[in-house]
């Protein structure tokens, strides 16, 4: 997306302030605290009554430092990303339908994410087309604090990205890294969000090591219909390459349980990188 290889290489993209129905901490009952008792787990889920506001890890690249209720499942998904880059007068196309990020509930502070790409795409830019499978990622979210209330939040996300997929649209070596979401509930009903990541990438002969980091603003538009801004930097230590992106969306809210997304990321000062990319999702907690 201007998009940045870090965050594709995470499979899809994600989520947090500016969403209806995203936990707010200084809303009596909306900051978890009545969930968060400690007893709850897997084997002795959440009760429905008790859970807090849907909160998703999409549709921006800022993580949502609440993790997914005790027992409950929730899955996020992509029904496609377009995007496009240009270059030396090539342009190169890149298709992404249905990456799916599925969610379990471990503790009320910690829940277990599978992360897939069924299929990926990549046609033009005077290189060979190339398709099949991407690649398989599991992570963990674990919350340091504010879902027992307050106005901020924070979590720890450290994950692993294994070569499961086709080499031609994904990477042939296992990647890993850590993320580091924080989110502010503040006046007049904005959410502002910021993200640290750190990740080791695989550059075809061997490990780069990329940081990125986010900053994203959220805000109700009307009803159940919310909206973001959001700025996305990401540097490779290695390349000594620096890609910022800004990226924009919208979600709707349509119950306790569902939200609908679209968003498109541009690319603000990088050849290497996409110039946009455009996608739409959804999520369902069960």
């Amino acid at each position: 997306m201007g998009f940045p290889t870090l965050i594709h290489t995470m499979l899809l993209t994600t989520a947090m302030a500016g969403q209806p129905g995203a936990p707010r901490a200084d809303e009596p009952g909306g900051d978890g605290a009545l969930a968060a008792t400690g007893r709850y787990s897997l084997l002795n889920p959440t009760p429905r009554e008790l859970r807090r506001p849907l909160s998703a890890d999409r549709p921006d690249a800022t993580e949502s430092p609440y993790p997914v209720d005790a027992g409950a499942v929730q899955i996020e998904l992509s029904f496609i990303e377009l995007g496009i880059q240009s270059e030396d007068g090539e342009t190169r196309r890149s298709l992404s339908f249905a990456p799916v990020n599925v969610k379990l509930g471990l503790t009320e502070r910690v829940d277990l994410q599978l992360l897939f790409n069924p299929y990926e795409r990549q046609e033009g830019g005077g290189t060979p087309d190339a398709d099949g499978v991407g690649s398989f990622g599991v992570r963990t979210k674990i919350n340091l604090w504010g879902i027992d209330g307050g106005s901020s939040a924070g979590a720890l996300l450290p994950y692993i990205v294994f070569p499961t997929g086709d080499s031609d649209v994904s990477s042939s070596r296992i990647e890993s890294g850590l993320v580091v979401p924080v989110a502010f509930s503040l006046e007049h009903g904005w959410d502002l969000g910021f993200q640290a990541e750190i990740a080791l990438v695989n550059d075809g002969s061997g490990y780069d090591t990329v940081l990125a980091h986010t900053a994203v603003l959220g805000h109700d538009i009307a009803g159940d219909l919310a909206g973001y801004i959001e700025y996305i930097g990401e540097a490779n230590l290695d390349m000594g390459e620096y890609m910022p992106s800004l990226s924009a969306g919208l979600t709707y809210g349509v119950n306790e349980d569902t939200q609908l997304d679209f968003g498109v990321v541009i690319g603000l000062d990088n050849p290497s990188a996409e110039d946009v990319r455009v996608f739409a999702g959804i999520t369902l907690r069960f």
